[in-house]
């Protein structure tokens, strides 16, 4: 079966990718979301807050998935290559929010606690979501 890709080859457009970034974004926001809550702010009475803290973190993971190849059935076709992949993957992302955030256009700053808090938590989340999908195939 022939599959419609873009970027190269690197996004397979596909229902299976479709629901793959679906939950990507989902596991992120729920990440942000409940930051947002343990540091005293509710992102429902706040949504530009969350909206700005939220941003650095898609536009770092959607680049590096796009590019990376994270939306291809290749990155969820075994356990191993899910784990893997969205490891790295979020790593970079990560280093590309903080720097994001590191500008004078979203709230926060660059800080490395913060940045290990991101890769251990926020990567936890992706890690429970890509691992149960690649194990759902």
């Amino acid at each position: 079966m022939s599959v419609s890709t873009v970027g190269n080859g690197r996004i397979e457009l596909s229902t299976r990718t479709a629901l793959l970034a679906v939950g990507d974004l989902l596991a992120i926001a729920v990440f942000v979301g409940v930051g947002e809550v343990t540091h005293g702010i509710n992102p429902i009475l706040n949504p530009g807050r969350f909206a700005g803290t939220l941003t650095p973190f898609y536009v770092g993971w959607l680049l590096v998935a796009g590019l990376g190849g994270l939306y291809t059935a290749g990155a969820t076709a075994t356990i191993r290559a899910a784990l893997g992949r969205t490891i790295v993957g979020w790593v970079l992302a990560v280093g590309i929010a903080q720097g994001l955030r590191s500008t004078a256009v979203f709230p926060g700053s660059a800080a490395l606690t913060f940045a290990l808090v991101s890769v251990f938590v926020g990567g936890t989340l992706l890690l429970l979501w890509r691992g149960a999908i690649a194990v759902a195939k």
